[in-house]
């Protein structure tokens, strides 16, 4: 059985992940009920522009 290397950017993406949770739990919290679905929204949006832009300048 191979082992998993456990790689720098690995290790930067689980800290990631975390962090953006972090934020949810953080932001659902505050009591606002809109706060996480414009999180979420914004992120959504972030990923479209930049899927879109990196097309464009390809």
């Amino acid at each position: 059985m191979a082992r998993r290397r456990l790689t720098v950017n690995k290790v930067r993406g689980g800290l990631y992940k975390t962090a953006r949770v972090l934020g949810d739990i953080q932001a659902a919290g505050t009591g606002d009920p809109g706060k996480v679905g414009r999180r979420v929204g914004r992120r959504i949006a972030g990923k479209i522009t930049g899927r879109m832009l990196s097309r464009l300048f390809k």
